[in-house]
């Protein structure tokens, strides 16, 4: 690609929206909403006593609800190259890391009793999905983030360097 080419691909950026930061957003919705599902569902007919039944999953319901529509408000905003969306994106993404080690981790950990016989509240196979859920989720944020700040840098530097006459255009 030579540099008319990167220049007009760079002055097509002016006039197009962001979607691959918008669409890695999106995804990291889709992981999350995976990851709540997987969870939710664990207690099939009570079985684990009240595991599922304390203010921790009230907390991680409310923080579902706002990841959600943060992450969605912000796929809004680095579609339009607005960089502290960006931001905000990549902060999420160290949220759902942070989150591994909250619920899926304490789930993972603790034990209840049936008869004799003790069991996992999360059992590994499950609580590897959840991990991976959520990993999955905090990567696509960063991506999203990443390339949110990274194009609209590149569009505010080529924006700079345009005649005034141009840029109103």
């Amino acid at each position: 690609m030579n540099s008319e080419e990167r220049e007009i691909q760079l002055d097509r950026m002016r006039f197009t929206k962001n979607t691959a930061a918008s669409r890695f957003a999106i995804l990291a919705i889709v992981f999350d909403v995976l990851f709540f599902i997987c969870l939710y569902e664990s207690d099939v007919n009570h079985q684990v006593g009240d595991f599922y039944y304390k203010i921790r999953i009230a907390a991680s319901i409310i923080t579902n609800l706002l990841f959600m529509l943060i992450t969605f408000l912000c796929s809004e905003g680095v579609k339009n190259y607005k960089t502290t969306y960006a931001y905000v994106l990549l902060g999420l993404g160290v949220l759902q890391i942070v989150r591994i080690f909250l619920t899926p981790t304490i789930a993972h950990a603790a034990f209840y009793t049936v008869g004799e016989m003790s069991k996992r509240v999360m059992e590994t196979p499950q609580y590897i999905r959840e991990v991976i859920y959520l990993a999955l989720s905090g990567a696509s944020c960063f991506l999203a983030g990443i390339i949110g700040i990274s194009k609209a840098k590149k569009l505010e530097k080529h924006i700079a360097s345009l005649p005034d006459a141009e840029v109103k255009a």
